[in-house]
């Protein structure tokens, strides 16, 4: 077990038995107000466990079979890919097959390449994690690859296309915090968010993947892997680092502070561009005609990592030759959860966001839905925070009066396209329906104007005031 697991383990200790006594509190209780998914006092029903996995069932202990595939951008995702994926302990090195993709079930002469591996101990036992970096590809071509575990066992072939020149149209995929019930409750939103964005190639989530700290981590990022492995099969995954990706060290002593939980670095191969104090957590690629930076929130709050991160992506935005920028952070700019302001972001980062005319700014951390201009007067930057899981909070006042639209207990998935100068983005709910939906139009150069499209929308979703500011009192619709 590798020092960084033990100390989180150990750090975690007291935190875990409190949330473990309250929770047999409330479950005894039939007094308890209600759980995130809003179960109400009185109501019969069972309170929904964090995960699926009964207790004790050891369903995600690695094995020979590789699984947790994911295939993340590379510097150039024209030319290359990166893949992760995990084993069984003692599966060192094993291979990952390349071909482009044919017709014929005679795949062909593949390319072999070795994996970089290394140990890594869960409360699931131990395994091995594996990543390759894959290059020298050719632009807008099918590839099909799968991934070797041990005794003999080899992943199904996937089938992933590389990125194409500017002035192809791009598709892309966009998910708010995901966090808790994954497997039972976030598993429709990206089932519909596929039927709606059948051509897209890439999947940005927005931060806390996962819930963590509970005593049962693996198994959540084991979820997480489950409701993400459709869109690991056919496109890249994009994810950030939220709060909930990093634990409290030495918690509630003096010592206590920020540290980057161990799977991060094991689930994801990253292009490893990153700013200075954030490399782990901080990337940039260019996909078409667009330009994208994720940035490290919680870093940037905590770990005194604004300033590098700002500088950082000044230098990445001004030399970029993309006609279009995405940025997404976990943290918003403007939050739309009462009580939270995070100002920070605002001094160091949103100046840059602004100067440069970051078209979109995707975030998350808040669990609710909010949309909002810049200060500047301009249509972009048009700043975003939605929730694609369970866990849902309360809007403020102030986010009520300066964003629009705005939802509480509302699952989303954002779906944006870019094709020339246009730039088109849809927030539909875990049904499919359209809940928000704009175009930006026209050059960096000349400026944008944004078109807001009204038809089709459903009606603006809220719990009333009757709601407690995490979680609801009553359900909001029947």
């Amino acid at each position: 077990m590798n020092a960084l697991t033990v100390g989180g383990m150990a750090s975690r200790g007291a935190g875990r038995l409190l949330l473990a006594v309250l929770f047999a509190l409330a479950v005894a209780s039939p007094a308890a107000s209600r759980d995130m998914t809003g179960t109400a006092a009185g109501d019969t029903r069972e309170v929904e466990p964090n995960t699926l996995v009964p207790a004790g069932d050891l369903r995600y202990a690695p094995a020979a079979h590789p699984d947790r595939i994911v295939a993340s951008p590379a510097g150039d995702p024209a030319s290359g890919f990166q893949v992760s994926w995990r084993t069984a302990y003692g599966v060192d090195a094993p291979r990952l097959e390349l071909v482009v993709a044919g017709d014929s079930p005679d795949m062909g002469v593949t390319r072999s390449l070795a994996a970089h591996s290394r140990a890594f101990t869960t409360e699931n036992g131990a395994g091995h994690q594996h990543q390759v970096t894959v290059g020298g590809l050719q632009p807008d071509t099918l590839y099909a690859f799968r991934v070797q575990g041990g005794n003999g066992w080899w992943s199904p072939w996937r089938q992933l296309r590389t990125a194409a020149a500017p002035g192809t149209p791009l598709e892309f995929l966009y998910f708010g915090d995901t966090q808790n019930k994954n497997a039972s409750l976030v598993t429709r939103v990206v089932l519909e968010a596929m039927r709606h964005a059948p051509k897209a190639r890439l999947a940005l989530f927005a931060g806390d993947l996962v819930s963590g700290g509970d005593g049962e981590d693996d198994n959540e990022w084991g979820e997480w892997s489950d409701i993400a492995a459709p869109l690991a099969s056919t496109m890249l995954l994009a994810p950030l680092a939220g709060n909930h990706e990093y634990f409290e060290e030495f918690e509630d002593t003096p010592q206590e502070r920020r540290v980057l939980g161990a799977h991060w670095p094991h689930m994801f191969a990253l292009p490893g561009n990153g700013a200075p104090g954030a490399e782990a957590t901080t990337y940039w690629f260019d996909m078409h005609d667009a330009r994208f930076v994720v940035l490290d929130g919680t870093s940037a709050l905590d770990l005194g990592t604004a300033r590098a991160q700002a500088a950082w992506l000044d230098g990445v935005l001004r030399d970029s030759p993309r006609a279009w920028t995405i940025v997404a952070i976990h943290q918003p700019m403007y939050s739309p959860r009462e009580g939270r302001d995070n100002r920070v972001l605002r001094r160091h980062l949103m100046p840059v966001l602004e100067r440069h005319s970051v078209d979109l700014v995707l975030q998350g951390h808040d669990h609710t839905y909010g949309r909002r201009a810049g200060d500047a007067g301009r249509a972009t930057p048009q700043y975003v925070v939605s929730v694609a899981g369970a866990k849902q909070y309360l809007l403020s006042m102030e986010a009520r009066e300066t964003m629009a639209p705005v939802a509480e207990d509302t699952q989303l998935f954002q779906v944006i396209r870019i094709d020339g100068d246009t730039l088109r983005y849809e927030a539909r709910t875990a049904t499919g329906r359209l809940y928000d939906a704009f175009s930006l139009i026209g050059d960096r150069v000349s400026g944008r104007r944004i078109v807001e499209h009204t038809e089709d929308r459903i009606e603006q979703r809220d719990c009333g005031r009757s709601a407690t500011l995490k979680g609801r009192t009553d359900r909001c619709w029947e």
